[in-house]
């Protein structure tokens, strides 16, 4: 009774936090946007933001398209800073000017209340992104459930179905996605897509898991598994548990392709670019709240085995109630996207005839494609361009190295599936609870310490949480008196560090690591931008998130399991978490010395539209 109430409490506690980190987000995206009523933004220069892995880690496969937070670095692109990194004081006052207004809090909210004319799509849109994300939440808990506990199975499998399974399946939709958007209507492709998603989901719950001994192939892997290396244990796991290595491709689909794919593709055609300016930001709280309330749903899903009668797969019972919360959030997605197109795409069509042929008249900058080699020939010949591509590499690999282990040892200390689901629920609310804090902490770190120490944060934190998840598990014995004495185990404490390390690492890259990475664009000229940003694409960011995977496979192979490859893994994640220092001090020298230059050019540019404005009230 005394864990029920606590658990309610946290939740609540939880919840409430949210709405408080909403609400006073409301006030900053308002003051934002005030501020960014005077810049100019090309009609199709609009991106998306990228969401909140937490909510959404946005699934790394070829079909996610890594779009900038505009709405938050719109406030740098006139590269108005210190010499130091910092927002320019001229400036700064402009960003913080509404907290000198007049204006009561609820002037304030009332002012960010959408007109009714964006309010019938911005509504909707926002009620698809709630859905799309509570729905990614339980996926991505729950393909770790499978994979991780299956028979003879672990987190070892990770890297190799990331690698194996993950990536051809991703390069295979783009083939089809391509051909139907060939043969059918937008429209026609996304309930097709959305469809396909919620009828395997109900059919694995219902149909494919109770029948997984018939379908999964136990005794010929066994047969395998006797002629081959222990060293073969993972990929053999992965063929031995067939059906729960595709639901673990499809939960990373979802987020691919329903959510970076479709949705935004969808938003970005109804929304203008000025409504974008203003409630996108807000969408990513969405995706945060999202996060809290799946995973409050997945604990309560998980709980629910205590009522359940002796014998019955209790497992079972709450894979059914999961997939069936995902297929009504398919349906209000479905069911909101059908509204949209009946009722609110038609009046939009008659209001944005003229701003879509001027948009169209709009001539379009064409992106630099660069291949592999032209890509590292470019990486190797811009000291600047290595340092921000060696940023991306190394939180790729490190993020990678720590969850694959940390799993493992989550299977050890939840062996059940229920307690880990469990678990895994506990752990989605509090991240996103964390990253509505962090992204509200981002703000004031980049403008009272400047560029440096924002781009510190995360490679510090995920190298001091990091060394002490490994250090507890290779020198277990070491810690147990220390751990006997709090009440827990080395294993516990273990996935206790593990947890917070994956969730402040998290919460530091999408308030602190990607808006660094963004702003250290602005000081470089058009070509190096582009293709510098070109180069990463194509070898920063897949290096990335391979690279982790492909050390642990080699490790694994060669020393037989992950346990045995945890020292080496260590000392490895130690050598990244020093380039990554590095390299972010390296940059930020070379980032404050460029907007120095571009410093002094705004400062003159300034006091120049002073004399200016005083010239014309004078005459006036």
């Amino acid at each position: 009774m005394k864990i029920h109430c606590l658990s309610t409490v946290t939740s609540v506690g939880i919840l409430l936090s949210a709405v408080g980190a909403l609400v006073c987000q409301v006030e900053a995206f308002q003051s934002l946007h005030r501020h960014s009523q005077h810049q100019h933004l090309h009609p199709n220069g609009f991106c998306a933001p990228a969401t909140s892995s937490a909510a959404l880690t946005y699934v790394t496969s070829p079909l996610t398209t890594i779009t900038t937070r505009r709405p938050l670095i719109q406030k740098y692109n006139n590269k108005q800073f210190h010499p130091n990194g910092r927002l320019a004081p001229h400036r700064m006052a402009d960003v913080t000017a509404s907290t000198d207004s007049k204006k009561g809090f609820w002037d304030n909210i009332k002012s960010v209340v959408p007109p009714a004319q964006e309010r019938k799509k911005l509504i909707p849109l926002a009620l698809m992104f709630f859905s799309i994300l509570f729905n990614y939440t339980i996926l991505r808990d729950t393909k770790d459930v499978l994979m991780v506990t299956a028979p003879k199975s672990g987190a070892e499998v990770i890297p190799f179905i990331k690698t194996y399974v993950n990536l051809p399946a991703a390069i295979g939709f783009t083939g089809i996605y391509a051909s139907l958007t060939n043969r059918m209507e937008q429209k026609d492709v996304f309930y097709a897509c959305v469809w396909l998603f919620l009828a395997f989901f109900s059919l694995f719950a219902i149909l494919i898991y109770p029948n997984r001994a018939i379908l999964h192939p136990n005794g010929f892997v066994d047969l395998l598994a006797s002629h081959l290396p222990a060293s073969f244990s993972a990929p053999l796991a992965i063929v031995r548990n067939w059906s729960f290595a595709v639901f673990y491709v499809m939960a990373e689909m979802w987020g691919s392709v329903v959510a970076s794919l479709l949705f935004w593709g969808f938003a970005n055609e109804v929304t203008t670019v000025d409504e974008a300016k203003k409630y996108y930001p807000l969408f990513g709280l969405f995706a945060n709240v999202a996060l809290i309330f799946s995973g409050q749903y997945v604990r309560w899903v998980s709980k629910m085995r205590s009522t359940l009668a002796p014998g019955v797969d209790a497992w079972a019972v709450s894979l059914q109630y999961l997939m069936g919360a995902v297929v009504v959030g398919g349906g209000v997605v479905l069911a909101t996207f059908r509204h949209m197109q009946r009722n609110i795409i038609p009046t939009l069509d008659k209001i944005t005839n003229g701003s879509a042929a001027a948009v169209a008249k709009t001539p379009k900058k064409k992106k630099p494609k660069m291949s592999m080699k032209e890509s590292a020939k470019f990486l190797l010949s811009s000291r600047y361009i290595r340092d921000l591509a060696m940023l991306v590499i190394s939180y790729g690999m490190c993020i990678n190295i720590v969850e694959v282990s940390w799993k493992a040892k989550l299977k050890q200390a939840f062996p059940n599936p229920n307690e880990y689901s469990a678990f895994m629920g506990n752990f989605s609310s509090a991240t996103g609870a964390i990253t509505l804090i962090m992204m509200l902490l981002g703000r004031t770190i980049f403008a009272k310490f400047g560029w440096r120490v924002a781009a510190l944060v995360t490679p510090i934190n995920l190298g001091v949480t990091g060394l002490l998840f490994f250090a507890l598990n290779i020198f277990s014995d070491f810690f147990a008196p220390l751990t006997s004495k709090i009440g827990t185990s080395p294993l516990m404490l273990a996935v206790i560090v593990g947890a917070a390390q994956n969730i402040l690492s998290k919460s530091a890259k999408y308030s602190l690591f990607d808006p660094c990475k963004e702003m250290a664009y602005i000081p470089l000229d058009q070509e190096s931008k582009t293709k510098g940003k070109a180069a990463i694409d194509v070898i920063g960011n897949p290096l990335g998130k391979s690279g982790g995977a492909l050390i642990q496979q080699f490790l694994i192979f060669g020393l037989g399991s992950l346990s045995a490859a945890t020292p080496y893994l260590g000392v490895i994640l130690s050598g990244l978490i020093f380039l990554w220092i590095q390299s972010a001090n390296s940059l930020a020298g070379q980032f404050n010395k460029a907007m120095e230059v571009d410093d002094d050019v705004v400062a003159e540019a300034v006091e120049s539209r002073e004399e200016q404005t005083s010239v014309e009230e004078g005459t006036e």
